[in-house]
């Protein structure tokens, strides 16, 4: 990772994140794929060759997207989760919560490291009607590679969530790099 850097996808095949990243400008990077709103629909549809195969969502527009399946949110949780990115992957008919976590210094996101069970459940109460699984994911910049960050890293995966340093790569998600 480079200080100051703008971030980009290097090699096709993963994500390479940095501090001021946007997940969207990330995927428009990759050649083959385009990012563009699909008509009548919340948030964007992902693209690869012409052809949809995932959507993203930001914030509130994954509510838009749970107003679309007719899914009353208020009676399932009882209050809204935000996520920074939210990526459906069609195929895996999996919903992907995307965290991007980058520090230099100890601070609050410590503590935020350790709510991914409890948001997944809620992520899953959500979209479990719809048949869908929920994946959460950090992305994390190596500040988290510290050996004082162990068992927090080791509770991410104790609870079945997931990081990934620096990079998400795309077959990790369950997304192509190239034609078949």
């Amino acid at each position: 990772m480079i200080e100051g850097g703008t971030g980009g996808a290097t090699t096709g095949t993963g994500l390479e994140f940095e501090r001021t990243v946007d997940f969207q400008d990330l995927l428009r990077q990759i050649p083959g794929y385009t990012i563009k709103p699909v008509h009548g629909r919340a948030g964007e549809g992902v693209f690869f060759h012409g052809k949809l195969i995932a959507r993203c969502f930001r914030k509130n527009s994954f509510y838009g997207y749970l107003e679309e399946n007719k899914v009353q949110w208020k009676s399932i949780i009882s209050k809204k989760l935000l996520p920074d990115d939210a990526l459906l992957v069609i195929v895996r008919e999996t919903l992907f919560i995307i965290e991007v976590k980058y520090q230099q210094v100890a601070g609050s996101v410590d503590e935020k490291l350790q709510t991914c069970d409890f948001k997944r459940k809620q992520y899953l109460k959500l979209v479990s009607n719809l048949g869908l699984k929920v994946e959460y994911v950090y992305v994390l910049n190596d500040w988290f590679k510290n050996p004082s960050y162990k068992d927090v890293l080791d509770y991410i995966h104790s609870v079945n969530c997931h990081y990934q340093f620096n990079t998400l790569p795309l077959a990790w998600l369950g997304m192509p790099t190239e034609l078949p």
